[in-house]
């Protein structure tokens, strides 16, 4: 399910519209690769081009969520869910991502680097240092799972 929402801003200028976008994706490294992908088209199409600063960081912050969520949030047969949020007004770009497992919680703050040579573990890590701030909240409507979200300013 795809769905793109505008709103009004400002009466006093002409209104910078917010755009929304939501879709489900398979718990798998492809569902994975289509959300990065996705992301970065769909920031291109808001005006943010591909290889602007907001387009690279959003899309990666984006690309370290969703591989957490298939990797730590998997529940067979059920999709993780990534909804993107551009606030020309409050200047920022919202990602959340959602999966269906509440009992592996990410660290806050974000556990410090791992070794050198470790071959995981630097994701958060990443996350922490892109954004603005970011947080992990139990999932909205009561449902099982949990979102994890970044916001990332636009100037």
């Amino acid at each position: 399910m795809t769905t793109e929402t505008h709103s009004s801003v400002n009466a006093r200028r002409p209104p910078l519209p917010g755009r929304e976008f939501r879709m489900a994706f398979t718990s798998t490294p492809r569902g994975a690769r289509l959300a990065r992908r996705l992301t970065s088209q769909r920031l291109d199409a808001w005006g943010h081009p591909y290889d602007s600063r907001l387009n690279t960081t959003v899309t990666l912050i984006v690309a370290e969520l969703a591989a957490n969520a298939v990797t730590h949030g998997r529940v067979p047969g059920r999709d993780f869910h990534l909804r993107l949020r551009l606030d020309p007004a409050a200047e920022l770009v919202r990602v959340e991502v959602t999966d269906t497992r509440d009992d592996r919680l990410p660290p806050q703050p974000a556990s410090p680097p791992p070794a050198p040579d470790a071959e995981s573990g630097r994701g958060l890590c990443l996350v922490a240092a892109l954004a603005t701030r970011w947080a992990a909240m139990p999932r909205e409507n009561g449902g099982p799972g949990k979102t994890v979200w970044a916001e990332v300013q636009i100037g």
